[in-house]
């Protein structure tokens, strides 16, 4: 196999020097390039694709799988086995815009008819911050030790076992939810074409499930060829609106109408006062899920500390196109009482997107079709998303013993296969819809809300090992120079992030227990609407105390946390001098652009 002897144009070190030193630490290597040159027929590679993979074939079947940890054994990162084939354009793609769906192209419209345009702004630009604090705090835990299911993985390595078991759950769940909940906004969002709705919605759910668990069969390659498309789609139609938005406001519509900021002042910026502001932060929450997906992706990177700092920093711009510029636009071109926004018939009506009302509304022809057409092929790739997401946690928690262990078969392409057929057969409650109108949106409410607030946990805990993990890597005499990467924002960033995820929650439980118009709703409900908003914690509790329980784990104190297991980066004293030369000889114009991309 040719080697590539040009210096990385990322990195600025030579990436035969670098594979050099990434053989020297993995042995196996040679042994896997002398069977993948055994010629074979395709239909014979195909077959056996579906084995065990080398780790599992090799061992007996009672050391195929990690060992779980004993009640209060120090917990360790689980073993290797996933295929390593994301490149860095697919990395950066799926911070920048994977995940971007109903949240963001519909959801969008139901904040803004809650609180207002302002409060709209002053919401996901709030989220954003903490997104960044985040994802950037999930990078440098991430780049050090890449290790498939990552959110748990780290809560039960740097928190408690128990909290990670209740976290790997959590996170697990509200994705196996979302694929049938996707799955069913898809099949409701076709209904946009009059030619559609002909159609039993039964059929479209099963073109939508097949397509969705196909490209997840197609080994992470596939999944990343089938997201950097869909993100690279998601990304012009963006900045198409955006365009498009300034030149209607300032009349360039065929209507020829010049708005200004004229719905800022009639009927206002904001709407329903500071619950309707709260009753926002939630929807902003939920459109920013799945950026942390490029964590659980670094396990499958073929070089991490390369491509997944590089992803991070795609973060900021995806805040800023997607969310800022894009809200400011929708903001000046749809009032908040709207007609069609009070009238849309749920959180998946293609009609209650402000993308089509704002076009529509400026009398555009053809277009709205477009747009919702971007918005259906958003919502599958959210789906694809929740097959992969939930197929690698599930078979990660398996390894540690958190799981039942055949979920954590993986087959010679890196495919946690049982965990994937799991997850897609989870995918066919989508079937619901063959039920009627009103029971899939029921059904459609209760999903959503299984999958809303997990996520708000899931990025508190990611904050929390942060803290925990840079309090670890100090007390066991370690400096932030040895750190292969670091976050942007820091410890106090990953501060700012728990605290903002802490207030998102108690907005969460304030607006389900009072939610905007309360005064009107019956006992029945208002009893709903708050199981609906605390569905999430009830899991968790249940999962928590469970595990506690059943098996006494304790909290590792900072200094005894194990940070050498699971590292895959070996050699790295070489590897960083040789990045600090290079970063020495650059321009000051080069690392402005290297700190932003």
């Amino acid at each position: 196999m040719e080697k590539n002897n040009a210096a990385d144009p990322e990195l600025g070190v030579d990436n035969e020097k670098v594979d050099i030193l990434m053989h020297e630490a993995n042995p196996l290597a040679s042994k896997q390039a002398s069977v993948q040159d055994v010629p074979k027929t395709r239909m014979r590679n195909f077959m056996d694709s579906f084995k065990p993979a080398d780790g599992d074939a090799d061992s007996p079947p009672e050391q195929a799988h990690h060992e779980p940890s004993q009640d209060n054994e120090r917990p360790s990162a689980p073993p290797e086995k996933l295929a390593r084939k994301l490149k860095s354009r697919h990395m950066k793609l799926m911070a920048i815009a994977s995940c971007v769906g109903t949240g963001l192209f519909v959801g969008s419209g139901k904040a803004l008819e809650s609180g207002g345009p302002a409060s709209l702004l002053i919401a996901y630009g709030l989220i954003g911050i903490m997104m960044y604090c985040t994802i950037h705090a999930l990078s440098e835990m991430g780049v050090l030790f890449p290790v498939a299911g990552s959110f748990a993985a780290f809560s039960t390595r740097f928190l408690d076992p128990a909290w990670g078991f209740a976290m790997g759950w959590n996170y697990t769940i509200s994705w196996l939810v979302t694929l049938p909940l996707e799955i069913t906004a898809a099949s409701m969002t076709i209904g946009f074409w009059p030619g559609a709705r002909e159609t039993n919605s039964a059929a479209w759910v099963a073109i939508f499930w097949v397509v969705v668990v196909s490209i997840n069969l197609f080994s992470v390659r596939g999944f990343g060829e089938a997201e950097f498309i869909f993100s690279t789609i998601k990304v012009i139609t963006v900045i198409g609106f955006i365009i498009l938005g300034i030149v209607i406001d300032c009349g360039g519509s065929p209507s020829g109408d010049y708005i200004g900021g004229r719905y800022w002042h009639s009927p206002g910026a904001f709407n329903n006062g500071f619950k309707g502001l709260c009753s926002v932060f939630v929807t902003a929450a939920f459109a920013y899920g799945g950026t942390e997906v490029v964590g659980l992706a670094a396990a499958e990177t073929t070089n991490p500390r390369k491509a997944l700092p590089a992803a991070v920093k795609q973060v900021f711009w995806r805040i800023i196109l997607f969310y800022v510029l894009c809200l400011v636009v929708i903001g000046l071109l749809v009032p908040y009482n709207s007609p069609d926004l009070l009238n849309g018939s749920g959180s998946a009506d293609a009609n209650a997107s402000p993308f089509v009302i704002s076009i529509r509304n400026a009398g555009i022809n053809g277009l709205p079709s477009v747009i919702n057409a971007v918005i259906l092929m958003s919502i599958l790739s959210v789906g694809n998303a929740a097959v992969y997401s939930s197929s690698r946690t599930l078979a990660a928690m398996a390894d540690q013993g958190q799981a039942p262990k055949i979920l954590g078969y993986v087959d010679r392409s890196g495919r946690p296969l049982v965990a994937i057929i799991c997850t897609a057969l989870i995918g066919l409650v989508a079937f619901i819809v063959a039920a009627g109108p009103d029971v899939a949106e029921q059904a459609f409410d209760w999903m959503l809300s299984i999958a809303g607030l997990a996520q708000i946990f899931n990025w508190g805990s990611i904050c929390l090992a942060h803290i925990r993990f840079r309090r670890a890597w100090k007390l066991q005499g370690n400096s932030l120079n040895d750190l292969p990467h670091r976050s942007q924002a820091g410890v106090y960033g990953s501060w700012l992030g728990f605290i903002i995820n802490c207030l998102i929650v108690i907005a969460q439980f304030w607006t389900g227990f009072a939610p905007v118009g309360y005064e009107s709703m019956t006992a029945l409900e208002r009893t709903e609407s708050w199981f609906q908003s605390c569905l999430s914690l009830i899991i968790i509790l249940i999962t928590y105390v469970g595990f506690k329980f059943w098996k006494k784990s304790k909290i590792w104190r900072a200094k005894d946390l194990d940070l050498v297991s699971g590292q895959r980066v070996l050699n790295l004293t070489q590897i960083l001098e040789a990045e600090r030369m290079e970063r020495q000889s650059r321009s000051a114009g080069k690392r402005i652009w290297k700190f932003l991309c």
